[in-house]
């Protein structure tokens, strides 16, 4: 049987500065993704006729989830957080769709609004603080 090797931090806790044009670079991609994913869902939900409505709303059914479980795998090296996170965003997209056929209740609203529900308690279940020793 493998065993999966989880990263630790150093226990220095020092870790490396980036330098260069690129190192600022994160949280301006992140907020980038929170708009067009949340400008997706919203033409979705208001059922406009823009042709970034396709698109954007996809990338928010997958952003969102993928997100939520990425947060969850917190000891797995980057490429299997990956991997992880899209087969998560896959699978939840699919259990909301197959639970709302089985219930004869679907809708494109009540799709985005159950994925962004599901998502949003998952990422807010991980989000845990933990107590600092003194």
């Amino acid at each position: 049987m493998q065993t999966i090797h989880i990263k630790r931090p150093s226990p220095s806790g020092a870790q490396r500065e980036r330098s260069g044009p690129g190192r600022d670079l994160s949280p301006v991609l992140a907020g980038a993704a929170t708009a067009v994913g949340g400008f997706g869902a919203l033409l979705a939900l208001v059922d406009s006729d823009s042709p970034l409505r396709g698109p954007f709303t996809l990338f928010f059914l997958l952003a969102a989830p993928a997100t939520a479980v990425w947060a969850a795998l917190r000891g797995l090296g980057p490429l299997g957080r990956a991997l992880g996170a899209i087969a998560g965003a896959v699978v939840l997209n699919m259990l909301v769709a197959q639970g709302m056929l089985a219930v004869h209740r679907w809708s494109v609203r009540g799709g985005i609004i159950a994925v962004a529900v599901i998502s949003l308690l998952l990422l807010v279940g991980c989000a845990t603080v933990k107590p600092t020793k003194t």
